[in-house]
């Protein structure tokens, strides 16, 4: 009785497992779009994404930066746990078509299931990638208001 109750809590959350991993990649599309933007803003060399107030503590404007970065280091990680949870729950069921001697019709669940955790993937490398370059240059940006906060003391 728990193992089938389990085993339909599982199915139940395919779907929305399967909404957010297309959710997750249309992000990445996005932010992928956000970070070209950002590198030809970048060419000015006035341009910054981190702008303070005035008076804000050094401690502060490094949470602003891990604040801007969390979604991007999110995306990279956890996208593939979903890919990894699309692809198990349908695959059961699959080698249970298999065992019972419907392999066309388990065919066809494995290229669904495989289909998710390659979605999922490719979010995560996307994601993974912005959130390295996005990370250097607001490092950089810190490391220059450091830099002038140090030399108007």
């Amino acid at each position: 009785m728990l193992e089938a109750g389990f085993l339909q809590l599982a199915q139940w959350l395919l779907t929305p497992i399967l909404a957010l991993l297309g959710v997750a990649f249309l992000y990445a599309l996005w932010m992928a779009g956000r970070v070209l933007v950002e590198a030809w803003q970048r060419r000015d060399p006035a341009y910054a994404a981190l702008r303070p107030p005035a008076g804000t503590a050094l401690d502060e404007i490094e949470l602003l930066a891990l604040r801007q970065l969390e979604p991007l280091r999110l995306l990279s990680r956890v996208t593939p746990m979903l890919g990894l949870i699309a692809t198990m729950i349908p695959l059961g069921p699959a080698l249970q078509g298999v065992a019972s001697g419907q392999g066309n019709a388990a065919l066809s669940v494995f290229s669904n299931a495989f289909a998710g955790v390659v979605l999922a993937l490719a979010a995560a490398a996307i994601g993974l990638v912005l959130y390295s370059v996005r990370r250097r240059w607001l490092l950089g940006e810190l490391l220059a208001l450091k830099k002038r906060l140090e030399a108007g003391r």
